[in-house]
């Protein structure tokens, strides 16, 4: 059974994202059309449905380095400024992104609280990205025999 460190990062998160807005555990809130990401972003994400990208992603992120908390996701999801003719400079990302995204992941059961470490994913949760790392896994192997006999 592959896990999600076997699979392509990119990969698994467009999938995990469709499969999010088919179970319609996790909506996002009507303020998630005008929002930008960050104050490090120049404008609003160009793509409609990347509020379930972004839920994937921070899914995956938690599985691969939880327990972890809505500061260290800002810090992990920002970018760089622009000021002026200075040097770019490190923006965390916005707060209210990713703890409503959090929420909804919760809500939704897969992941959970750690009381004073932040949130963890749950059995649910590792069961379904192992899951869907498998699917991936043996696709990709079907694609390139030569390097199933590594796998």
């Amino acid at each position: 059974m592959a896990k999600v460190y076997d699979v392509p990062a990119d990969e698994l998160i467009a999938r995990l994202a469709r499969q999010l807005k088919e179970d319609a555990k996790v909506q996002p809130p009507a303020w998630s059309v005008f929002v930008k990401t960050g104050s490090h972003a120049e404008k609003i994400p160009q793509d409609k449905d990347w509020w379930f990208t972004r839920c994937a992603s921070l899914l995956r992120k938690i599985y691969l380095h939880g327990p972890v908390g809505v500061s260290d996701l800002k810090v992990e999801y920002g970018g760089r400024k622009k000021v002026g003719y200075n040097l770019a400079h490190h923006r965390d990302a916005g707060g209210a992104v990713v703890r409503h995204a959090l929420q909804q992941l919760e809500a939704a059961g897969y992941i959970t609280k750690v009381p004073k470490k932040g949130r963890a994913v749950t059995s649910e949760g590792t069961k379904k990205l192992d899951r869907l790392a498998t699917e991936i896994h043996k696709e990709l192997a079907k694609a390139a025999p030569a390097l199933q006999r590594y796998a």
